[in-house]
């Protein structure tokens, strides 16, 4: 019986749906967290009539066919990249991006990756490090008599040493893509280009099209609670319901069983 295969589609997709949703709802508190969601397309269809062919004795075409669904199929996870909330810390190496924009992160190997979690500090070296000790690229090293750290929205970082003007210590650049839900997770808060993103386009922070720098401020989770247990509310349903179709049909084979004995 088909509806027994249709609905079994429905629940893996919808257990999926519940696992996303599961994750979301993880990372509430995550710095510069996106959230994700489940997108799904119909399976291919069985044709008992086909639309559009003569009708009977040649006259007229048949105006609707007779097509049945098979099921559910999880087309995508898709992450939406909405601004979070940027939430004041005071400490001088937080920063976030208000707008369009990556930091861009030295990982392993010297691979370049990408991330909105501006929750940086320094390391042994005075470098500038992310909190995993990934070096932020463009490099940036703070000396030790440093007595306090400014970062101007455009991304210029100065240092102010005892009893010294302010000097340069570099640039910070941002870099965005033209398809930011194509960008491969790596865990970590980060990201890795892929064919589907597009290649980077580096810029300024505050060219046109790019976010501005605030310091002392980290960039929230944009997962919204409210919404979130308001779509696994309607995960658990739709799981609920195909589980009901599930049983009936069983219900339906075991009458036809009975009957043939």
């Amino acid at each position: 019986m088909r509806a027994l295969a249709i609905a079994a589609t429905g629940m893996n997709a919808q257990q999926t749906n519940v696992e996303v949703i599961a994750n979301n709802i993880a990372n509430i508190n995550t710095t510069g967290f996106k959230r994700a969601r489940a997108e799904f397309t119909d399976l291919l269809y069985q044709v008992e009539r086909m639309q559009g062919v003569p009708a009977r004795g040649g006259e007229g075409v048949v105006p609707e066919g007779s097509q049945i669904g098979l099921g559910v199929r999880t087309a995508a996870i898709r992450t939406t990249h909405i601004q979070g909330t940027l939430e004041q810390t005071g400490n001088q190496f937080d920063l976030a991006i208000n707008g369009n924009g990556y930091f861009q992160i030295q990982g392993p190997g010297g691979e370049i990756l990408y991330t909105r979690d501006g929750a940086f500090n320094t390391n042994g070296e005075g470098q500038v490090v992310t909190l995993d000790g990934f070096l932020v690229d463009p490099a940036i090293t703070v000396p030790a008599e440093t007595v306090q750290v400014t970062v101007s929205q455009t991304g210029e970082i100065y240092a102010k040493l005892q009893d010294q003007d302010p000097q340069l210590l570099g640039q910070l650049t941002l870099v965005n893509f033209i398809n930011e839900p194509g960008l491969d997770a790596q865990g970590g808060n980060l990201f890795k280009e892929t064919l589907a993103s597009g290649a980077p386009t580096a810029a300024v922070p505050g060219d046109p099209g790019f976010g501005v720098i605030h310091q002392g401020y980290l960039e929230g989770s944009n997962v919204d609670p409210v919404k979130e247990i308001s779509e696994l509310i309607s995960a658990q349903r739709a799981y609920e319901m195909n589980s009901k179709v599930i049983q009936a049909a069983d219900d339906m084979s075991k009458v036809i069983s009975t009957g043939l004995r």
